[in-house]
């Protein structure tokens, strides 16, 4: 697919927009002040893949501690700031990356612009967020509720006022828990614009609903060459975001690398723990650096045709499992040894290429 063409903006040590791949981002749930529990957690999110991360900084000691933070991680630290204009300011002054506002909270004309100098001090990039349920009274009032239209108007009104204040090392994001708004914005803003765009489906929910959303949601935008960076907003831990963001954006070929695991849903013919094994595989695989399709099938009856798509597969029987190669039996090993069997065959397998 095309991609939208957009700026190039730095972000530490990533640069996203233009041709570059598109990042994914998540944030922290821990609290900001806590050092050591928020580095240990930036930690987990960038050994899952993890390539900007944001935290809140509701406090001045949160602006405070992004110093020690930073100096921990390896991936570009974004502050997320609400209300207060003296914690954007810290924030940038105690090391982040990028700050997230939004300058309709922010305060007056001279607070905005005081963010805005410090960041163009610093060559700091701002990010302009708009979410719908924040959208302001008069816009609501024109479009006759919360709309796509609306959405666009005031996160381009938000740009417009910074660039008139000299400035225009921006990223966008419109975000809300409405799906189809969500693209729809997008779909609008994307004509209007070429600064990046940061794409998410905002209070998405749960694992199992925020994922569907995001994945309908996210997928439509990017099908549409639509997007810069993403995040995968799930009310859980922030790595399952990750693993989420990943799949969304190789699912849509925007991405390679990373073991693919497919599974049949399970029948009567079943004769091992079929939901617990491909769980176990795709738990096992996560750290696994490879560009191919694992198949996890219930049964040695149609597993090997099943799996002929895969790179590699495993079929389970009674007692015993296939290690299935390129649609081919490869071997039986006992059923207790079919995981470790195919993680040793995954780890070996670029010495038969």
């Amino acid at each position: 697919m095309e991609r939208h063409k957009t700026r190039e903006i730095r972000i530490g040590n990533r640069v996203i927009g233009g041709s570059n791949p598109i990042a994914i981002q998540s944030m922290c749930n821990t609290k900001t002040e806590n050092v050591t529990e928020t580095v240990e957690q930036i930690h987990r999110l960038e050994r899952a893949g993890c390539e900007i991360i944001r935290v809140a900084v509701p406090t001045m000691e949160a602006a405070k501690a992004l110093r020690e933070i930073k100096a921990q991680i390896a991936i570009p630290l974004v502050a997320d700031i609400h209300f207060d204009y003296r914690l954007a300011i810290a924030a940038m002054e105690n090391g982040a990356d990028k700050i997230r506002i939004n300058p309709g909270n922010i305060g007056s004309i001279d607070r905005i612009r005081a963010v805005v100098d410090t960041a163009k001090e610093r060559n700091i990039p701002i990010r302009v967020g708009v979410n719908s349920g924040s959208l302001e009274k008069d816009l609501v009032e024109k479009y006759h509720g919360v709309t796509a239209e609306g959405l666009v108007e005031s996160a381009l009104d938000k740009v417009r006022l910074i660039e008139d204040m000299g400035y225009e090392n921006l990223v966008i994001s419109i975000k809300s828990s409405d799906v189809l708004m969500c693209v729809r914005a997008h779909e609008l803003i994307a004509k209007q614009t070429d600064y990046p765009l940061h794409v998410g489906i905002t209070e998405s929910g749960t694992i199992t609903s925020g994922n569907i959303k995001s994945a309908i949601g996210l997928g439509l935008i990017l099908y549409q060459g639509i997007g810069d960076t993403i995040r995968v907003s799930l009310t859980g831990d922030p790595v399952e975001e990750i693993r989420s963001a990943k799949l969304i954006l190789k699912t849509l070929g925007l991405r390679k690398g990373g073991v693919e695991v497919v599974s049949c849903p399970t029948c009567g013919r079943t004769q091992i723990d079929l939901i617990s094994l491909a769980n176990r595989v795709e738990e096992m695989v996560s750290d696994i650096d490879l560009d191919i399709k694992v198949a996890v099938m219930g049964c040695v009856v149609n597993g090997p045709g099943e799996a002929r798509e895969a790179d590699i597969g495993i079929a389970g029987g009674i007692g015993e499992g296939l290690i299935i190669k390129r649609g081919e039996v490869y071997k039986k090993v006992p059923e207790s040894e079919l995981l470790d069997a195919l993680r040793y065959e995954l780890l070996h397998w670029s010495e038969e290429e």
